[in-house]
């Protein structure tokens, strides 16, 4: 190996550890730390990369090595993958404390006509209204309770957004203001069913699941999976792991 060889090789595994520090950080609550961060002989990277290789069902080495890697490119949601269960919840403390919600589209993404974005925002709420005594109802002025935006890097909420690929939307848990908001990152395309881009209605069903109070599953077919995969919203069908979050949170429906 000549000298730019060797140079080109620590540029990228340079590069890699900063993806992977940044990643753990956001997803996975990896803190700064100030002098040595080795405890028990294991440092807090390598225990934070445990956590995430066991999560994805990863062979847990501990090591950044090329699946690991690979599975941190995938798009995604930005909502941290901490406190993770097959389906789970922010907690009782952050549910709805009643059944009917508005709301609010506050802009339209220029890759869809806004008949198809009404659409797919209505058919991804419908996903967990079908299974819930949850009603949602849109309203064109004043705050709602989910208020729906999109837009790209630094957006107003302090959790900017990264670009093309990596994270595709971010919400928030129930509560007051930003609490049940949810934001899609403008820099990605969005589809109507294409799989040439990622399905509007697929990304929104996700994030509503957080508007309304789920977290992240580590089960890989539920809805709440936080990694990105097509869907058909024709023939979507809420999965098993994905109506016992919810119905743990707000009960069932008789067409449940």
């Amino acid at each position: 190996m000549n000298v730019l060889q060797r140079l080109v090789c620590l540029l990228s595994h340079v590069v890699h550890f900063s993806f992977f520090q940044s990643y753990l950080k956001k997803f996975f609550n990896l803190t700064e730390q100030k002098g040595p961060s080795v405890r028990g002989g294991i440092s807090q990277e390598t225990e934070k990369l445990s956590e995430m290789q066991r999560f994805f069902g990863l062979q847990v080495t501990g090591m950044l090595d090329s699946e690991t890697l690979a599975v941190m490119k995938k798009p995604r949601c930005g909502v941290p993958d901490v406190n993770m269960a097959r389906f789970s919840t922010f907690g009782s403390n952050f549910k709805w404390q009643k059944n009917s919600l508005t709301y609010r589209i506050v802009n339209y993404t220029p890759d869809m006509s806004r008949a198809e974005v009404d659409d797919s925002i209505d058919k991804a709420l419908q996903v967990w209204a079908k299974v819930t005594p949850l009603r949602f109802t849109k309203i064109y002025s004043g705050t709602a309770d989910i208020m729906i935006s999109f837009g790209g890097g630094e957006h107003g909420d302090f959790y900017p957004f990264d670009g093309i690929g990596g994270t595709l939307a971010h919400a928030f848990a129930p509560g007051p203001q930003i609490g049940g908001d949810a934001h899609f990152d403008e820099d990605e395309y969005f589809t109507f069913r294409s799989s040439r881009g990622y399905v509007l209605f697929v990304v929104a069903a996700h994030e509503f699941g957080h508007s309304l109070g789920l977290s992240h599953s580590d089960d890989p077919g539920a809805l709440m999976y936080p990694l990105y995969s097509y869907r058909n919203p024709d023939t979507f069908v809420l999965p098993r792991d994905d109506v016992n979050g919810i119905q743990s949170l707000y009960g069932y429906t008789r067409l449940s």
